[in-house]
């Protein structure tokens, strides 16, 4: 049973992909993309990942998912729509696609899982999923933590530079 469901959810987040970028009116990309992430927050639940579906709604459904559509409601939409885009690069997409499948394939056939860690699931049960999640990110992970958060910073006040309107004086 549980194989059914991971199965729907694996095939379900492909399917949404591909609608997401084969779609020629952004809005309905963006709706189709909000039901990918729901999916993808359904994966992370059925793989007992509670804290990390939560923030995938909270965060990519409800956050980003809305600046997405506030962008697009600001663009006029009708113009762009009407222009034919990917004219005559489909042989150059089908290219790169069968080189980066070919890619995968190797990545894929030379895996080899590495040995357990101490972070096994009786462990995070044991621990819960965010008090895990937290040891691990202020003690072996401190460091690209933070490297995260100052290029988070950067990108904000980048952001408040752009956004700044010059005043007359």
């Amino acid at each position: 049973m549980s194989e059914l469901f991971f199965g729907y959810f694996a095939t379900m987040i492909i399917i949404l992909s591909i609608l997401v970028v084969t779609r020629r009116n952004p809005v309905h990309s963006v709706m189709w993309m909000l039901l990918l992430f729901f999916h993808i927050a359904g994966l992370y639940l059925f793989l007992n990942a509670e804290f990390i579906a939560a923030i995938q709604v909270i965060v990519y459904a409800g956050a980003i998912l809305v600046l997405f559509l506030f962008v697009l409601l600001l663009l006029n939409l009708r113009e762009e729509v009407k222009v034919k885009k990917f004219v005559g690069a489909w042989p150059a997409g089908l290219f790169i696609t069968a080189a980066l499948l070919v890619i995968l394939l190797s990545v894929v056939k030379s895996f080899v899982p590495g040995p357990a860690g101490k972070y096994s699931i009786e462990f995070i049960k044991q621990e819960t999923h965010t008090k895990a999640l937290g040891k691990l990110l202020y003690t072996d992970y401190l460091f690209p933590f933070e490297i995260a958060s100052l290029v988070l910073l950067v990108a904000i006040i980048g952001a408040i530079v752009l956004a700044k309107r010059k005043t007359g004086n």
